[in-house]
């Protein structure tokens, strides 16, 4: 009995138990913020045209969702619920700015491209849902894997919005000229958000049905 209260308290502390795991796991399928929770729909059809800036997008997401989890998490007992959400924006805030200013600062052109939807992080519905919905109530280690989950599972669909789009769209892959060696026709629905919203679509569907997905 003994050894195996001993395991569950080892299982528990381990930095990536089987529960742990599933933080990371778990937003990339079965709990997806995009494809089941139906967060962030605004940038995934706004910013996915070509593959580079929305890389830089999933990145940016993940990382203001990340350290955003991480300082809620570390401070939740000392917040007073009747400012909490002040608090979160303030904090999602700052850290978007950082962010915002090392785009500028590296990252120019791709700065450009994104435009007002890297300041839109701060009212992105991941980020904000995440904060309030676990980093409150749990640990910071548990938090950023939280995080750190949320962020992959959302980048890995604008990815594949960003992938059809370009690819149809200009025939090419990260500015790599793929298509049009064998002479393919550009397909301009491809490069407006109606494109984008055709292939999430797509996405959502197949996503559901293969889980066996079944709206309540």
């Amino acid at each position: 009995m003994a050894e195996v209260e001993e395991k569950v308290v080892q299982e528990k502390e381990a930095l990536l138990s089987p529960k742990r795991k599933k933080y990371i796991t778990d937003p990339f399928d079965e709990n997806n913020p995009v494809t089941v929770q139906v967060l962030g729909i605004c940038s995934a059809l706004a910013v996915t045209a070509q593959m580079k800036p929305t890389l830089v997008m999933g990145i940016a997401v993940t990382v203001v969702i990340v350290f955003a989890n991480v300082i809620i998490s570390m401070i939740r007992n000392l917040i007073p619920g009747s400012i909490r959400i002040i608090a979160q924006l303030g904090i999602v805030a700052t850290l978007v700015a950082l962010v915002d200013m090392v785009l500028q600062a590296f990252l120019y052109d791709v700065s450009k491209e994104l435009s007002v939807f890297v300041g839109l992080i701060i009212t992105n519905c991941i980020v904000m849902g995440r904060l309030e919905a676990f980093a409150m109530g749990n640990r910071p280690w548990d938090s950023a894997l939280d995080g750190l989950g949320s962020g992959f599972g959302y980048a890995w669909v604008i990815l594949a919005i960003a992938f059809v789009r370009e690819l149809f769209g200009s025939g090419k892959v990260f500015g790599f000229d793929v298509l049009g060696p064998i002479g393919y026709q550009n397909n301009g629905l491809m490069t407006i958000p109606v494109g984008a919203f055709m292939v999430l679509g797509i996405i959502i569907w197949v996503q559901r049905s293969i889980n066996g997905y079944v709206e309540e």
